[in-house]
C-alpha cells in the first residue's frame, strides 16, 4: 500500500452548518463538491485517507476566541430567538440556528486535525473544504464566518513550536479575520489577494495595512480593481506571492481558496475563471513544494455560485492536493449531473473549466509594469508597501 500523503476531510455532519433557506452560504455547495471530487475518482487511491471530523473544543476555540464570543454562540445555539446580534449572531449575515455551535466546532476541528496532522508529519497535505471562515474575529462573528477555524488551526502550530507560517488567503474578500488575529505576530505572513475594500465587504485589506509594531511587514495585501480578470489576477499573484513569500521562507502554507472570484459569483465583482483558479491551485502546491517541504494545509471559503461554480473549483483544489490535478478540459461525470438535476431541478456544467482550452497571457512583472494599468497599479502599491521591509526592491525583484 502507497504511503498515504494526503488527507481530504469528509464529514456528512457539515450540513448541519446552515443559516437557513436564501442565505448565500448554503451547505449544499459542501455536498456537492465532495459528491463531484468521489465521482471523478480523485479520493478512491491509497495515497489518498478521507478523514471524519471532530469538533473543537472550547479550550482550543479559546486560544483564539474571547470567552464572550463563545457564550453568545452558545446561546445561539440552545435559542435561536434570543440572539439579537449579540457578539455578531442573530444578524442578517450571521442568522442564529439550532445547533450553531455544534455545526461550527465541527468545521473548526476538522481544521486543527488538518493542521496538527501535516505539522506533526503524519501526512504532507491536507484539505477542508468545509474551512476557511475567515473573517470571524477574536470577539464577534462576521460575514457568514461564526468562529475562525483558519486563525485556531494556525495557533495549535504555532503552540506546536512552528516559527514560521504563511497564510494565502485567494478569496475575494479580504482575509480580515484571520490577519487581525496576527496582526502583532512576526510568526504568521497572512497575504491576501482581494477586491478592494473600496468596493466590497469587508472595506479593509489596504496596501498600508502591513502588521502591527511589533510584525511589520507581515501583512500583505494585495486590493485589486472590480472586474480584474484571468490574466490580471494571475499577474498579481505571480508578482507579490512567490517573492514575499521566499523571503519569509515559512515551514508550513496555510491557503483559503475562496471560489467568489469568480465571475459568475453574485457576491463580488471580480472575473475570474474556473481555469485560472486552477493554475492557481497548482501555484499555491508549488509554493509548498519548494519552501515549505510540501507541507500544505488548503481550505474552502466563500463561494455563492452553489452548482455551476464551487463543485468545480474546490474538485480541481482537491485534485491538485491528492497529486491528481484535472484537466478543466475534462467532461463532469454524468452521475454527478444527474444529480444536481434530479436534486436541484437546474442543469449542470459539463466540463470542469470555462475557456474551452483558451490560453490564459499575464506577461511577467519583470518585463516592465503599466502605471495607467489599475491592476498593475495596485500591484506596485503592495510592492511598495511591503518589498522594503523585506530587502526586495518594488521595481525590479
Amino acid at each position: 500500500m502507497a504511503l498515504t500523503q494526503s488527507w481530504v476531510m469528509w464529514d456528512e455532519r457539515y450540513s448541519a452548518y446552515d443559516f437557513g433557506p436564501g442565505h448565500p452560504m448554503h451547505p449544499s455547495r459542501l455536498d456537492l463538491t465532495h459528491r463531484l471530487a468521489a465521482d471523478l475518482g480523485l479520493l478512491d487511491h491509497d495515497d489518498v485517507l478521507v478523514r471524519p471530523a471532530r469538533h473543537a473544543s472550547d479550550e482550543e476555540l479559546l486560544r483564539v476566541h474571547t470567552i464572550d464570543l463563545l457564550e453568545a454562540v452558545r446561546a445561539a445555539s440552545a435559542d435561536p430567538g434570543s440572539a439579537h446580534g449579540r457578539q455578531g449572531i442573530g444578524t442578517e449575515d450571521n442568522p442564529a440556528f439550532a445547533g450553531m455551535h455544534e455545526a461550527t466546532t465541527l468545521a473548526v476541528g476538522a481544521t486543527l486535525e488538518a493542521c496538527e496532522a501535516v505539522w506533526s508529519g503524519q501526512v504532507l497535505r491536507a484539505c477542508n473544504i468545509a474551512g476557511g471562515l475567515h473573517h470571524a474575529m477574536p470577539e464577534a462573528a462576521s460575514g457568514f464566518c461564526v468562529y475562525n477555524d483558519i486563525a485556531v488551526g494556525i495557533q495549535r502550530m504555532l503552540d506546536q513550536g512552528a516559527e514560521r507560517v504563511v497564510y494565502l488567503d485567494l478569496d475575494a474578500h479580504h482575509g480580515d479575520g484571520v490577519e487581525r488575529c496576527f496582526w502583532n505576530d512576526p510568526r504568521v505572513l497572512t497575504v491576501s489577494l482581494h477586491e478592494t475594500g473600496r468596493a466590497l465587504f469587508p472595506g479593509t485589506g489596504f496596501p498600508g495595512d502591513i502588521g502591527g509594531p511589533r510584525a511589520q511587514d507581515s501583512a500583505v495585501n494585495v486590493a485589486l480593481p472590480p472586474g480584474t480578470g484571468d490574466e490580471g489576477w494571475l499577474r498579481a499573484y505571480q508578482a507579490v506571492v512567490p517573492t514575499v513569500v521566499r523571503a519569509f521562507d515559512p515551514q508550513v502554507v496555510v491557503s483559503q481558496h475562496g471560489c467568489d472570484c469568480h465571475y459568475s459569483d453574485p457576491l463580488a465583482h471580480l472575473s475570474v475563471s474556473m481555469d485560472a483558479l486552477a493554475v492557481a491551485y497548482g501555484w499555491v502546491r508549488e509554493l509548498a513544494d519548494d519552501l515549505a517541504g510540501g507541507r500544505w494545509v488548503s481550505l474552502g471559503g466563500g463561494g455563492y455560485q452553489l452548482v455551476d461554480v464551487v463543485p468545480r473549483a474546490w474538485t480541481h483544489l482537491i485534485g491538485v492536493v491528492t497529486g491528481r490535478p484535472v484537466d478543466p478540459g475534462t467532461a463532469t461525470p454524468d452521475s454527478w449531473r444527474r444529480h444536481v438535476e434530479q436534486t436541484y431541478g437546474v442543469p449542470a456544467p459539463e466540463v470542469m473549466g470555462d475557456r474551452g482550452g483558451r490560453e490564459i497571457r499575464y506577461g511577467r512583472w519583470e518585463d516592465g509594469f503599466d502605471p495607467e494599468d489599475p491592476v498593475d497599479s495596485a500591484i506596485m502599491a503592495t510592492r511598495r508597501a511591503v518589498f522594503p521591509g523585506w530587502g526586495l526592491d518594488p521595481y525590479l525583484d
